[in-house]
């Protein structure tokens, strides 16, 4: 396939995974996977990056999506939906729509768009029981929206929890929810193998040296930021939790009900929760 569009318009949108935390290459400014991308095209490009950490689905569609559409970019990335998961009262149907509406806006006007998936956080962190059920269930939501929308339009869509070694902590940045240098690094690679299958010129990222945060920086950093964020999305979080320990006495209760009737309503608590974007869904009701 002959390369298209040499010199593209590369356009990053979405949260602090898109704006590259856990790749700081000097004081306040950071590369992340978006800029390995950027820097890989073989006739250059033009790169703007309207992500911020933080943001929302919602902001992404009503405030970040303006700006790049003004841009009309040949390539863009959406990678949002983390913190809509990490929210209290997240909605999966929230996300899918304002999700789908960027991507169908972008496709319109001619532009390849990029997504990325989830990992598995409870891969890397230890949690109570409860938060890790809570956790992997909101991943698993995100991830279901990000395949539904691909399965819809034909979307560049990174499956992180398949990238080999993927979950090595030495991958992840120390709040484990963001990827390290070298974490961004293997997305970057990933990315670039994909927009080569479709005809864009553009080399594989290589590696440039990474300098490891020594022990006390760890420390610090995780004193500083870590902890306040950790106790915010916990609290974010403890709705849902509430939910899963009614499921849990629900069971109890049902040990002690009639057979017929039990099998009835342990059927009904396992539909939904086996379904994580309609546990969502009953969740945010």
């Amino acid at each position: 396939m002959d390369a298209i569009r040499p010199h593209p318009t590369f356009v990053v949108l979405g949260d602090s995974a898109a704006f590259g935390t856990g790749d700081e290459v000097s004081t306040g400014k950071f590369r992340g996977w978006a800029g390995f991308i950027a820097e890989a095209f073989q006739d250059g490009c033009d790169y703007f990056n309207f992500s911020r950490p933080g943001a929302k689905s919602t902001e992404v569609l009503e405030k970040q999506l303006p700006k790049a559409l003004r841009e009309k970019p040949d390539i863009c990335a959406v990678i949002v939906g983390g913190n809509d998961m990490l929210r209290n009262g997240f909605d999966p149907v929230l996300l899918y729509n304002n999700l789908r509406n960027c991507c169908q806006q972008l496709l319109a006007m001619g532009s390849e768009v990029i997504m990325v998936e989830l990992h598995d956080p409870n891969k890397l962190l230890k949690l109570p029981v409860l938060m890790r059920r809570v956790l992997n269930r909101r991943v698993t939501a995100v991830n279901a929206v990000y395949r539904k929308v691909a399965a819809e339009f034909e979307i560049i869509t990174v499956k992180t929890r398949a990238i080999n070694d993927v979950h090595n902590l030495g991958n992840w940045h120390i709040d484990r929810m963001h990827p390290g240098p070298a974490g961004h690094f293997m997305l970057a690679r990933n990315i670039a193998d994909q927009l080569r299958r479709r005809g864009w010129a553009i080399s594989m990222p290589y590696q440039l040296s990474i300098t490891r945060k020594s022990r006390a920086e760890k420390v610090k950093w995780m004193l500083r930021n870590g902890t306040p964020w950790f106790l915010k999305r916990s609290v974010d979080l403890l709705p849902a939790a509430i939910i899963l320990m009614f499921f849990e006495f629900a069971r109890v209760l049902l040990e002690k009900i009639s057979p017929a009737r039990k099998s009835a309503e342990l059927s009904f608590l396992s539909k939904i929760e086996s379904d994580p974007v309609k546990l969502e869904i009953l969740k945010a009701s």
